[in-house]
This record gives C-alpha cells, structure tokens and sequence, in this order.
C-alpha cells in the first residue's frame, strides 16, 4: 500500500541564495525548489533531509504531513523577537518542543492520530499559518497556548498519552483573546486538531484583546530617548535587510513599556479542564438528540 508524505518548508524573513538553493536541490531531485520555498511529496521512499537541519539553517516555517496521521509544524524566530524563558511553561514532551541556535529560536509542534480520516489539504496550509510568526514576535503567545491545549487534548482520544500524574500539572499562562481567534490560530487550531469544546472551555479564563493602538507622540518620544550606540546598531541592522525584524522587535519593547501588565488568573489543571470538557460535551451531545428528536416528532 502507498504511503502519502507532504514536506513543506518556507523562508519569510530572507530568501535563499543561489548556493543555498543548490545545497537543498541536493536532498530532492524532484522537489519544487525556489528562493522561498521547498515543496515535495512522496507516494513512496522517503525525504533525505533532516527538517531540523533545514529550519536551523535556511527556512522560517515547515509543514510535514503524513496519511497515517501525523502533522507536524516548526516555526523559527529571531530570538531577539521570541525568548526561550517565554516558551516554556507551555513546552510538553515531544508535542510541543523548542531549541535555540546561536540566532534563532525553533518551535516545534506535533500531533499524531493514527485512527483518523485523511482529511486535511495540504496546499495552502502552511501559508494559512505563517502569520502566527509575527503574532508572536509582537508578544501574543495565544498560539503557544493553543499547542499546549491540543496536545494535552490527545488524552480524551488517547488513554496512554500521559500518566495519570499529569492530572494535577498546570495550565501555563492563559494569554488575552481566546474567544477570538485570528485566522492564523484557527488554522493553527485545525492542524492540531484541538477540540472545540476544550478551546472554549479553556478561552472562559481568557480575557478580551485589545487591539494595540500606538501612540504616535509617545512613540516618538520613546524613539529619542534611546541611545545613540543602541540606534547606530539598530540603522546598521536595518541596511543589513533586518527591516521587519528591527520594527517589530523594536514595537514590542515599546508595547512592553507602556502597556500595563496582563492580570494573573488561577491556573487550572489539566484535569479540571479534560474533566469540565467531558461534561459540557454530554449536555451538548444530548441537547442536540433531544432537539432532534423534537423535530422528527413535529415532522
């Protein structure tokens, strides 16, 4: 029987040169190689590359698929724009992973189903995604927590996902906005697979977000009093085609500055939220029996 694998990389923040192009032909002879992307998809063998090799050296985002139910996305950050300190209290064994280099930092997530359907297009997932880089660059961690979400959410489709103890483990920071997602977190969302009731059972400790509206005279402001050697490095970065990697590093100090900090909420744990879940999903599921057992009684 064939086997079906979809390998996906994108570079955003700097395209690949001819010498690099060249270096990851020599991984696929059949793969759609540009200076942005690399495509390829398997019927049967298998890819040459180490994905993790590529993201250190070459490319911003990766999307790998599998039709025997595995997903799995890596996102790379400056780590001038993402922290590792900031990443792990929602880290979970082999779900949801992260690793510096000496200049970036690699988040990578995984969900793997084998008893479900192939039901997911590959093409144009990653790009529904990608935009997920910049929302955390900018300091909305909403996309950690959802990882950490669906990978404890395996536990009601597998019982052998984690040991009882992680019952009383607790949930990480729960990031503004929730309730409504951006686009990208919804497909981020999907490709997990986090289940919608645990999302909203989750999202009701999640407080409304703000869209940042900056204030351009506090900004300016801000802007002149940094230091001269501070803006010299920044110009020279700037020339060196790190433009949206300086603005965006340089919004969020600002942002950081000025915003007063978010409220610490009661962490719940992974058990009162698999267990809250449970229960909301049978009144649900039998709301919607009696609902329809109204209506074929009407019919």
């Amino acid at each position: 029987m064939s086997e079906y694998q979809y390998y996906e990389f994108v570079a955003v923040d700097q395209p690949l040169d001819a010498q690099a192009q060249t270096e990851v032909r020599e991984l696929s002879t059949r793969a759609e190689i540009t200076a942005t992307s690399f495509v390829n998809e398997y019927q049967w063998g298998d890819f040459s590359g180490d994905p993790c090799r590529l993201v250190e050296r070459h490319y911003d985002a990766h999307l790998y698929l599998a039709d025997w139910g595995t997903r799995r996305l890596m996102l790379r950050l400056p780590r001038t724009l993402l922290d590792l300190d900031a990443v792990e209290p929602y880290l979970v064994d082999e779900q949801v992973e992260a690793w510096t280099t000496d200049t970036h930092l690699i988040l990578d997530l995984h969900n793997h189903d084998e008893t479900a359907d192939w039901d997911y297009e590959p093409q144009g997932a990653l790009s529904a995604i990608t935009d997920v880089r910049n929302e955390l660059a900018a300091g909305d961690h909403r996309a950690l927590y959802l990882a950490w979400l669906a990978a404890y959410g395996t536990w009601e489709r597998d019982e052998e996902a984690f040991d009882r103890d992680a019952d009383d483990d607790r949930e990480p920071p729960v990031p503004t906005g929730l309730r409504t997602l951006t686009a990208a977190q919804r497909a981020l969302a999907d490709l997990l697979r986090l289940d919608d009731d645990l999302l909203a059972v989750a999202a009701e400790a999640s407080p409304p977000h703000d869209k940042t509206t900056d204030d351009l005279e506090q900004l300016a402001t801000w802007v002149t009093a940094l230091p001269e050697v501070e803006k010299d490095h920044l110009l020279l970065r700037v020339i060196q085609n790190q433009t949206a990697t300086v603005r965006t590093e340089l919004l969020r100090r600002f942002r950081n500055s000025t915003t007063p900090p978010t409220p610490t909420l009661p962490q719940r744990t992974v058990g009162e939220l698999l267990d809250e879940t449970a229960r909301r999903r049978a009144e649900r599921q039998q709301r919607e029996e009696s609902e329809r057992t109204d209506k074929n009684a009407r019919r």
